[in-house]
């Protein structure tokens, strides 16, 4: 049966699996595990995706990311490349380290976010490395349970499907995870419709719709232009956006910003929050906190697709995607 093109819209949510060519080794010790973790976090400004979940093994390894504007394919391209040269000049090796294509597949982030990183977590108690994912260094399972500073690993989303509270979310989400240890491998993460999605058919249907929605394209539009028309929307003074200060409402305009300049401009994470003087971290968390906030205030969302109509009427398109 020929393989499916992949599927690319800002925010769809991938399982991904990549394995070594033939079952071999592609980390050999642990400065290997530590590049390809650096390489994530260079690829995840660049990139500006969310990652919520990985676990690196010996000769495979478990990724669950959320991409934005940029495809997922131009990401694991890259990073593959990237780490099988890396590899191959280190151990003198030829030929490809990776089988064949990456794996990925397309989820419904509702349904399965909280019991793919559970079972991403348990990756390395599955293969007999540790009987406790907290004694296993290269996951983002410690991230989670512990509150360790990470840039890496977006936790505040799914640390909110259990508690507004974070310590408490924290201990929830340790029990949830643990009292799954002894389900062993699921087949019914691997049970694709179309051989691409996992996912109810509403979801396939809902990917479609969006997909045939989608434009192919996006717009001249400067962040100057976006900050402008922001200001306006949400009666802000143009300078609150980029005063150092940490006043809430200036996050949030800048939040809206790197939203809408992602979304309609293409902006890179690092080329907003450069914009703005501002850490790519913070903007990156503030434009995941804005999705939310989209999510649950429907006067909010409405305020925000005006600012891109208007944005949009003044503004040619720019370039194919």
């Amino acid at each position: 049966m020929a393989r499916k093109p992949r599927i690319h819209f800002p925010g769809a949510f991938y399982h991904v699996i990549a394995r070594g060519n033939r079952r071999v080794k592609i980390f050999r010790s642990e400065k290997d595990y530590q590049l390809y973790v650096n390489f994530l976090r260079e690829y995840k400004d660049r990139y500006g995706f969310y990652l919520y979940a990985y676990t690196l093994l010996p000769n495979h390894l478990h990724l669950l990311i959320e991409v934005g504007q940029y495809p997922l394919s131009r990401l694991m391209q890259n990073l593959q490349f990237r780490y099988t040269r890396n590899f191959n000049i280190k151990y003198k090796k030829y030929g490809h380290l990776f089988q064949g294509r990456y794996k990925a597949i397309l989820c419904e982030k509702d349904s399965y976010l909280l019991e793919l990183s559970a079972y991403i977590h348990l990756n390395a108690v599955r293969a007999g490395l540790v009987e406790d994912p907290i004694k296993y260094p290269w996951c983002s399972y410690r991230s989670y349970v512990r509150d360790e500073e990470d840039n890496l690993v977006e936790r505040d989303f799914l640390w909110a499907q259990f508690s507004e509270k974070k310590k408490v979310a924290i201990r929830q989400y340790e029990r949830f995870v643990k009292g799954r240890i002894g389900q062993g491998h699921r087949e019914d993460f691997y049970e694709l419709k179309d051989q691409r999605f996992l996912g109810e058919e509403a979801f396939v249907e809902d990917v479609h719709r969006q997909l045939n929605a989608k434009p192919p394209f996006v717009y001249d539009i400067s962040l100057g232009q976006i900050a402008s028309e922001v200001s306006s929307a949400l009666h802000l003074p143009t300078d609150l956006l980029h005063s150092l200060s940490r006043n809430r409402q200036g996050a949030l305009g800048r939040a809206v910003t790197g939203y809408v300049g992602r979304k309609l401009g293409g902006h890179q994470i690092k080329a907003i929050a450069a914009h703005f003087h501002r850490d790519p971290v913070v903007i990156s968390q503030g434009i995941k906190r804005l999705e939310n906030k989209l999510k649950e205030e429907k006067g909010f969302a409405k305020t925000t697709i005006r600012i891109e109509k208007s944005l949009i009427r003044n503004s040619s398109r720019k370039i194919l995607i």
